[in-house]
C-alpha cells in the first residue's frame, strides 16, 4: 500500500500539480452564446492554409482543422445553418457565423463510451455521421453539432439544442454532474477499492497497478470538469448499459485519464481509474 501511495503522490502531487479544469468555458446567460467567443490565446491558422484531402478520412483529423482554421470552418458549414431548439428553428447565415474553437482554449476534451470496443470508431474511416456535444452540466442542456460526410468531405449540417434528459447518456450525465461537484457524493460512489493503473515513477516505460480506498480518495483524486463536458458521438449506439467509460484527453500534452463506472444495484460506482 505504501508503494501505491508513493506512486499516487508522484502522479497527482497531492493536488498541487494537477491539470485544472475548474476554469473551463463558463456558462453564460444564453445557451446560444456559449462557445462562440474566440480566446486570444488560441492560434488561428492563416486563411490561406490548405487542408489536405486526407484529413477528411478520419473525423478527428478533420475536426482539429475545423476548430483552428477560420476560413476552413466557414467553408465546411452548410449555410443557412438550421439551429433547432424544441419547436423553435432559426437559420444562421454565413455572415452571421462566429468562429467556434470548441475545446481548443481549454486544452482538453472528454468522451463517453459504453465499452472499449467503441473506441475503435475513432479510427474507422467508414464513419460518415458524427455529433459533437457540448454538455452544460449546471444548466442541464446539450448543444449538438451534427456533422456529415458528403462526397468525401465533412461538413456541419445543423445544430440542435435539448435538455440532458433527452440524450442517450441521460442517467450517467445526471450522475456525473453530482459526482463532479460534490466530494461527499464521490466517496459514496466509489467501489472499495477502486482499481488504479498509472505510470511507474521509477520507470517511464512501465505501468504500475494499485488500489485507492474511499478514505484516501480526497487526497489522490484527479481533477475533473465540473461545469461543462464534451462528448463526440461517432455513430455508436448508446444503450442504458450498466457501464460507462469517461475519458479526459489532453490536446498535444499527453494527458489521458480514464474512469470506468459501473452501475451496481441501480447506483453508479467508480470501478477503476487509469492515468
Amino acid at each position: 500500500m505504501i508503494a501505491v501511495f508513493a506512486c499516487l503522490v508522484a502522479i497527482f502531487s497531492c493536488k498541487g500539480n494537477k491539470a485544472t479544469y475548474g476554469d473551463e468555458e463558463a456558462p453564460a446567460d444564453s445557451i446560444d452564446s456559449l462557445g462562440m467567443a474566440v480566446a486570444d490565446s488560441v492560434e488561428v491558422l492563416p486563411a490561406e492554409t490548405m487542408v489536405p484531402r486526407a484529413a477528411d478520412e478520419l473525423f478527428d483529423d478533420f475536426f482539429f482543422n475545423f476548430i483552428v482554421n477560420k476560413k476552413m470552418q466557414k467553408s465546411r458549414i452548410k449555410f443557412p445553418l438550421p439551429v433547432v431548439d424544441g419547436d423553435k428553428k432559426e437559420m444562421i447565415a454565413k455572415e452571421e457565423w462566429k468562429m467556434d474553437h470548441f475545446f481548443m482554449n481549454q486544452g482538453y476534451y472528454t468522451l463517453i463510451f459504453d465499452n472499449h470496443k467503441q473506441l475503435n470508431l475513432l479510427k474507422d474511416t467508414s464513419v460518415s455521421h458524427v455529433t459533437v456535444e457540448k454538455i452544460y452540466l449546471d444548466k442541464k442542456r446539450v448543444k449538438q453539432y451534427v456533422f456529415g460526410r458528403e462526397n468525401g468531405l465533412w461538413q456541419l449540417n445543423s445544430i440542435k439544442l435539448t435538455d440532458t434528459y433527452n440524450v442517450k447518456n441521460a442517467s450517467f450525465i445526471d450522475f456525473y454532474q453530482k459526482f463532479a461537484n460534490d466530494t461527499a457524493f464521490q466517496i459514496q460512489h466509489l467501489c472499495n477499492p477502486v482499481a488504479f493503473t498509472g505510470p511507474d515513477p521509477d520507470d517511464d516505460f512501465q505501468q504500475m497497478e494499485g488500489v485507492i480506498t474511499p478514505d484516501t480518495w480526497l487526497a489522490f483524486s484527479p481533477e475533473i470538469p465540473v461545469k461543462m463536458i464534451y462528448n463526440i458521438v461517432y455513430g455508436q449506439n448508446y444503450t442504458e448499459s450498466n457501464r460507462k467509460i469517461f475519458l479526459i484527453r489532453g490536446i498535444a500534452n499527453g494527458l489521458e485519464i480514464e474512469m470506468v463506472f459501473k452501475r451496481i444495484g441501480g447506483k453508479w460506482m467508480l470501478q477503476s481509474l487509469t492515468t
